[in-house]
């Protein structure tokens, strides 16, 4: 007899998306992995009625055909402000050891996800304050009746905040890119799946002259890394001298511990799908990888806290464009358009509760954007 489906595992789900040479994820005790979650949390990242005004989800920050990310500088909020930072790619995100550009506190999915829809300044989801009337919203659809008691047996409802955190969680915990060009040549053994141009410029980019891999290390290229059976690492943060002494506009690690030598420093964001989330930086200074490239073969600004990392290379003609072709062939074309990943609803299921000119998106628009 098969099990009932508040229970099924998500074993046959995992094994399915789970890239062969990629380690098992951590899964809290707390918020264990079962296939009804992470359909409750699809559904759930995907409806616009999770904001205040019903104007925002999650995936208008991290669409799934740009690796999860936006597509711009800076994000956007529910109440149309820019934020002080740009949306990072989802791919992955189950190995994190830190969340965010720049916050070395946040070091669970569970805790993150509580970030985009609590946060204040800047509103991004903007719900608090509006809890209750959002999760009413959400437990009146005849959609979330059925799948919140699956995903959720002991606990089967009404929806509560708990509920939302964990399924999204969970439906982000099985985000996994691992079949680009490059996963087919070193993971698979395909010679021919990286262009002879791709091939010199991935020797580039693990060269000791340009170092790009002692930032962008790992499976996940983007440094540290946490996994089922091996201790987490520290997070590491880095100034890659974006901008020089008296320029820098956002305090990155700086904003948390308040120390002066973390300034302007950030997580490494993974370059995994890297040729699909332009602009790039943490605030979408540099809008193509030739300029990012240009950027480190400067050897950056010169700022007091700049990465040793970061001291500049001469590059022969044409090893610019074969470093690029190197990062374009990290792209993954199935994370792009799996649908174990898309939208699952059949067309948009909320729009526009509010717009500008009414009290309640007057009274948030009126808050100011946090530090930048």
């Amino acid at each position: 007899m098969a099990a009932p489906a508040s229970v099924q595992s998500a074993a046959p789900l995992l094994a399915e998306v789970l890239p062969a040479p990629f380690p098992p994820p951590r899964v809290p005790a707390g918020n264990p992995l079962t296939a009804a979650k992470i359909e409750l949390g699809r559904h759930l990242f995907y409806d616009r009625r999770l904001s205040f005004n019903g104007s925002a989800s999650c995936a208008d920050c991290h669409r799934q055909e740009l690796a999860f990310t936006d597509g711009l500088g800076r994000a956007i909020g529910a109440t149309r402000q820019a934020h002080p930072r740009g949306a990072m790619s989802l791919a992955n995100v189950a190995y994190n050891v830190s969340f965010g550009w720049d916050d070395p506190n946040l070091r669970s999915l569970e805790e993150q996800a509580r970030v985009p829809i609590l946060n204040q300044a800047p509103i991004e989801l903007g719900v608090a304050g509006h809890e209750e009337e959002v999760l009413a919203r959400l437990d009146r659809d005849p959609v979330y009746r059925r799948l919140l008691p699956r995903a959720f047996p002991r606990q089967p409802g009404p929806m509560s905040l708990d509920h939302v955190v964990h399924a999204l969680a969970a439906f982000e915990r099985i985000l996994y890119s691992g079949d680009s060009p490059y996963d087919r040549l070193v993971y698979g053994g395909d010679s021919a799946a990286l262009s002879p141009a791709a091939r010199r410029g991935m020797d580039l980019f693990f060269s000791d002259d340009l170092k790009c891999s002692r930032c962008h290390a790992g499976f996940t290229f983007s440094g540290p890394v946490a996994f089922r059976g091996a201790p987490a690492p520290p997070p590491i943060f880095h100034n890659n001298g974006l901008y020089g002494e008296d320029r820098i506009t956002n305090p990155g690690l700086r904003r948390t511990t308040g120390r002066p030598e973390d300034g302007g420093r950030f997580r490494a964001p993974t370059l995994r799908n890297i040729a699909v989330t332009a602009p790039y930086m943490h605030n979408g200074a540099l809008p193509s990888l030739a300029a990012v490239v240009d950027h480190y073969a400067r050897g950056g600004q010169g700022h007091r806290n700049q990465s040793d990392q970061v001291t500049g290379f001469e590059l022969a003609p044409g090893q610019r464009e074969e470093l690029v072709a190197f990062l374009e062939s990290l792209t993954d074309e199935a994370f792009l358009s799996n649908p174990r990943f898309a939208d699952p609803w059949p067309r948009a299921p909320a729009r526009k509760l509010f717009s500008p000119g009414d009290e309640t998106f007057s009274a948030l628009s009126t808050l100011p954007v946090g530090s930048r």
